[in-house]
């Protein structure tokens, strides 16, 4: 049972402050602390900053009469952030947990009443507070392969429009993005240098996004559903491979940029459903397709033919 209201306790740390960082370590932190508290029966509210959960409680709802006890969890204790908690919850009992304690001699660290630190000068390290959090749901991995170029195609393109729809929409999906780039580049780190290694990162991925051609084949080599956007009006290369594939997973440009905001999300979600179940063993199939002896021909069948033709026709001059 839960104890008095008087007695409720604040929970803050890095991802309270305005201009801190909520990174995925604190938040598991504070949700190893969460279980913690609630499995005791104890009260507490929890503050987030306004840049990263803009509905949350924030410390300008705050009133600090109504806590008896404030709880900092994870990260390191230092900086005037800190120091201004104790200022503004002079009456709390402060305890720091599953911090780092850079300064022992710091106002940040001697303000709180108790530290249970992660790290400390002295002491030895205790396992990080995320390591503990309660089991995650699983979410879907999706790679996401877009192009800002393709100028050729002149006033039809749509390159622009396509991709404000879809990130404003990817970024409403619960699931863990994953920015690609076919453009293979051997010195720079953050890019692919061989298709070999592009297609392990595909071959790994629940979805790709993209409406770039090589996005949409690339991912169907691997074996992986694609939801693919056409980005030039009146459909171009993204449709006609989609249709030489026979995969159906394709949005038109003008069904994306014409489309209201909730019809636009409607199509993709159907479609976006669809990949993530029968979708699956589709691109699969798609793909062992590719790889079978009696593959549907493509351009290389025919090139020997052409070859052997180009020549005879020269040696006929």
């Amino acid at each position: 049972m839960y104890e008095r209201e008087r007695d409720r306790i604040l929970v803050t740390g890095w991802f309270s402050f305005l201009h801190g960082e909520a990174t995925a370590g604190d938040v598991l932190a504070l949700a190893r602390v969460e279980r913690v508290l609630r499995d005791a029966g104890l009260a507490y509210d929890v503050v987030w900053s306004p840049g990263f959960r803009a509905d949350g409680t924030h410390f300008a709802d705050v009133d600090p009469a109504a806590y008896s006890r404030l709880v900092f969890v994870c990260g390191p204790v230092h900086g005037t952030q800190v120091e201004e908690l104790h200022r503004r919850f002079a009456h709390c009992v402060r305890i720091a947990v599953g911090v780092s304690v850079v300064d022992p001699e710091s106002p940040a660290v001697t303000g709180f009443h108790r530290v249970l630190a992660r790290d400390a000068a002295g002491s030895g390290p205790g396992p990080d507070l995320a390591a503990r959090a309660p089991a995650l749901p699983p979410v879907p991995v999706v790679g996401v392969v877009l192009t800002h170029g393709q100028h050729e195609y002149g006033g039809r393109r749509r390159h622009e429009e396509v991709a404000a729809v879809l990130t404003r929409w990817l970024a409403g999906r619960d699931c863990a993005r994953l920015e690609l780039e076919t453009r293979l580049d051997a010195h720079d780190w953050r890019l692919c240098g061989t298709p070999a290694q592009l297609e392990a990162v595909l071959s790994r991925l629940d979805l790709v996004v993209t409406d770039r051609l090589h996005g949409l084949v690339l991912a169907l080599r691997a074996g992986v559903p694609v939801l693919a956007a056409d980005p030039v009006e009146g459909g171009a290369k993204v449709t006609a491979q989609a249709r030489a594939c026979g995969w159906p997973a394709l949005v038109p440009a003008e069904r994306l940029t014409a489309a209201a905001g909730a019809a636009a999300e409607g199509l993709l979600g159907r479609w976006w459903d669809w990949c993530l179940t029968d979708g699956r063993a589709e691109a699969a199939r798609i793909g062992a397709g590719f790889r079978a002896a009696d593959a549907v021909p493509d351009a290389a069948d025919g090139l020997v033919a052409a070859l052997r033709a180009a020549a005879e026709a020269g040696a006929g001059r």
